[in-house]
């Protein structure tokens, strides 16, 4: 059941009899109330536990040849800080590649893991305010999901994301974004994202 707190959607809850309020954001609640009846009748779902959901979505930042700088890594860790809105993990070369001039041990990315909230908040805001910023935006591709139900995107520049200042870039720096499903198969996943409002290409 949901309901109204301060404006904010919230959902009861009942763990070891008490009531518990859970704050939830507006794609969620719309997944909930519409996303899923949608989806089942189009799947013939017989329960909604069978619905796929997103269980989290990955971003991670790689830094290639600038990983030996450790000014560019602090620098990759607070931008990415600002756009998830949660500190990133320092990713780091598990063994030396002397072609690529890699030492074991030296940074090569920064990521972090969303779940819950900050994984519907982010995606909402990727959706809606994001993407629309990329120069020439035509859509995102459908042919990026792995067989499984998870879908990968990418963004050449962190600069979409208003979050972070043009005049305290030091260097542009993309991203992937990998979002992790329940879903079986592709066709589920993407029915699922399409209709959370994902802008594939037509």
């Amino acid at each position: 059941m949901a309901e109204k707190l301060n404006g904010v959607s919230v959902r009861k809850t009942h763990s070891q009899g008490a009531q518990q309020s859970k704050i939830i954001s507006r794609l969620e609640k719309r997944y909930h109330d519409e996303i899923v009846p949608e989806l089942m009748k189009e799947f013939g779902y017989k329960t909604s536990m069978q619905v796929p959901k997103i269980v989290k979505i990955v971003l991670n930042m790689r830094l290639g040849e600038f990983g030996s700088n450790e000014k560019n890594v602090e620098e990759a860790t607070k931008e990415l800080a600002l756009i998830s809105g949660q500190k990133p993990v320092v990713t780091r070369a598990r063994k030396s590649i002397a072609n690529f001039k890699l030492r074991e041990g030296v940074p090569v990315g920064v990521k972090v893991t969303l779940r819950r909230l900050r994984m519907y908040d982010f995606l909402d805001k990727f959706i809606t305010i994001d993407l629309p910023r990329v120069r020439d935006f035509r859509g995102i591709s459908k042919d990026s999901f792995d067989g499984r139900g998870n879908y990968s995107t990418g963004v050449k520049e962190q600069l979409i994301f208003p979050e972070i200042s043009y005049d305290k870039v030091g260097r542009t720096q993309g991203m992937d974004i990998i979002i992790v499903t329940s879903a079986k198969t592709d066709k589920e996943a993407y029915a699922l994202l399409e209709k959370i409002g994902m802008p594939f290409v037509k």
